[in-house]
């Protein structure tokens, strides 16, 4: 295996000041930028940025505010967490990150997904009825796009193009992914195109998504692809002690699942789930940098994962807390994964 990659997810969530005041949105995107410059600095391999259009989070056109980021970074590597190909346009998508690419000279790195959520469907006008068919088709446009030549193609959710080539070319082609949260089409599919498997795990257990990585690899054979990296996607927060991660955490997660809960009849959440969440059965890595360094390396050892990915906002937890959960991250954990993993 190569050397495991530690890298961080965000959806831009409004936060809290001390005070317990709701932040703007301004301040939020703002305080995602100096996020992405502290992930740098301490190492970090990679940033991501997702796509909602909701008032929960600040971000809704990723693509700009990791252009801010390109500015004040160097090393780590910048993408989406992810970007809403459905309801988007795949010329547009392509120029966007090409361009991203290019601002940050060759670090852009696309997650294309359909999205756990639909507010974008009807904001852009698109019928929820043909969920499974503009992601296929725009797939496909997109996988064609990204051979950088001009490009035929028919469908029934955009107008057709007849040698069309789209500017700018990168230097050296854009890294993609396809982000995965349980459906065996979505891997096959992300093998056919040749594409990185993204896992969101968000709930339950990293080991029963064992058998989605089996089958990314045989499909991977079957089309005659070389290996492609499988990299995942879940929720935490590391604190100087697991009570205190714990304690930082707990509310922004009552919030959250509660809020998503009353759109899709979940029942209330609550200390007794979230400790189950924490634990080695639960989606949640959050912690001490021990505890969270030792669940991390478990699942990339039990998925055989070449990155981890931290979606390390969640709800209103404030930007000190968020800042010290990156510092904590890339000093403290990274180096105790790559060790246990060693």
């Amino acid at each position: 295996m190569n050397e495991i990659q530690l890298g961080l997810d965000t959806f831009g969530d409004v936060t809290i000041d001390d005070a317990g005041n709701r932040l703007t949105d301004a301040e939020t995107i703002r305080n995602v930028v100096a996020q992405a410059a502290l992930a740098d600095e301490v190492g970090l391999s990679f940033f991501g940025v997702g796509e909602h259009h909701r008032p929960e989070f600040a971000i809704s056109s990723p693509e700009i505010v990791l252009a801010a980021a390109a500015s004040v970074t160097k090393s780590i590597r910048l993408g989406t967490a992810v970007t809403v190909l459905s309801s988007d346009d795949p010329v547009r998508v392509y120029e966007r990150f090409a361009t991203l690419d290019a601002v940050s000279n060759g670090r852009a790195e696309v997650i294309l997904g359909r999205g756990s959520f639909i507010e974008s469907f009807p904001l852009f006008g698109y019928d929820l009825r043909d969920y499974e068919v503009l992601f296929e088709e725009k797939l496909d446009l997109f996988s064609q796009l990204m051979t950088e030549q001009p490009v035929t193609w028919q469908g029934t959710t955009r107008a057709s193009l007849t040698d069309a080539d789209v500017f700018p070319k990168t230097a050296n082609g854009l890294k993609a992914w396809i982000g995965v949260g349980g459906s065996p089409e979505s891997v096959v599919r992300a093998a056919r195109y040749g594409y990185g498997l993204m896992l969101a795990i968000i709930g339950g257990p990293a080991h029963r998504f064992r058998p989605f990585v089996d089958l990314y690899h045989r499909s991977l054979d079957s089309f005659g692809r070389e290996t492609l990296p499988v990299g995942i996607h879940s929720p935490g927060h590391i604190a100087d002690t697991d009570q205190q991660a714990w304690d930082e955490a707990y509310a922004g997660f009552e919030a959250m699942n509660n809020t998503i809960g009353r759109e899709r009849g979940w029942p209330p959440y609550n200390r007794l789930r979230f400790q189950h969440d924490i634990g080695p059965e639960g989606s949640i890595y959050a912690g001490s940098p021990e505890t969270v360094a030792r669940k991390i390396a478990d699942t990339v050892r039990t998925l055989g994962a070449e990155r981890f990915d931290l979606k390390f906002s969640t709800g209103t937890l404030s930007h000190d807390k968020l800042m010290r959960s990156i510092e904590l991250y890339g000093t403290k954990v990274t180096p105790l994964v790559r060790e246990m993993l060693a």
